[in-house]
């Protein structure tokens, strides 16, 4: 997968748009089960994602994934910023700047594992994980795009029934149950955008 500099600009653009745009679906998401900021909060952080442009296009792959992720831990508040941050900062540090299909499945493991450590949670939680790992699993069994971007979709609808273990909806208990994780829609919306930005192809 070889990334010229326009489609690394487009990459960025279509992450942010996703987020800008569902921002106040995010929101309400977060008001059921949350503080109600994470919309808000992904928003702003997206926003200063796009002020770093053109800039931000002009550095490789692997850099311009550990900026995105930099900027979120700064500009994102509450437990997202760190976790979501996280992701894109250890992808960029374990991808090589042409990433093939098997480098990308590779780097995707790291970045989760480095996600789980920081947030002390694992896939059955109610968090963003619950979206990260299917997917992983997709991508490393040779899944389309197709394939990945209706898992994404899925395994965020999947949240609905769980009950929250980490994170501010924890401390619901039961009444979690029934509302979707918003980590779990944003990490949706992030991989449906890179998908299409990048018109993933399923071959190494």
């Amino acid at each position: 997968m070889s990334l010229d500099r326009a489609s690394r600009e487009k990459l960025v653009r279509a992450l942010a748009e996703a987020v800008i745009q569902h921002a106040d679906e995010l929101t309400s998401l977060d008001q059921a089960i949350g503080d109600g900021d994470h919309g808000l909060n992904m928003k702003r952080g997206f926003e200063a994602v796009l002020a770093t442009l053109p800039g931000l296009a002009d550095k490789s792959l692997p850099e311009m994934l550990k900026s995105i992720g930099m900027t979120l831990v700064m500009k994102v508040g509450g437990a997202s910023g760190p976790l979501v941050g996280t992701f894109f900062m250890e992808l960029g540090k374990a991808l090589p700047e042409q990433p093939t299909r098997a480098d990308l499945v590779a780097a995707t493991d790291m970045a989760i594992n480095a996600v789980k450590a920081r947030g002390r949670s694992e896939a059955g939680q109610k968090t963003l994980l619950d979206v990260l790992v299917p997917v992983h699993a997709v991508l490393a069994a040779g899944g389309d795009a197709t394939a990945i971007a209706a898992e994404a979709m899925q395994a965020a609808d999947r949240t609905m029934p769980m009950l929250a273990i980490r994170g501010r909806a924890s401390f619901l208990g039961e009444r979690s149950i029934g509302h979707m994780d918003p980590g779990s829609r944003s990490a949706s919306l992030l991989i449906d955008a890179a998908i299409k930005a990048l018109e993933f192809e399923a071959r190494s």
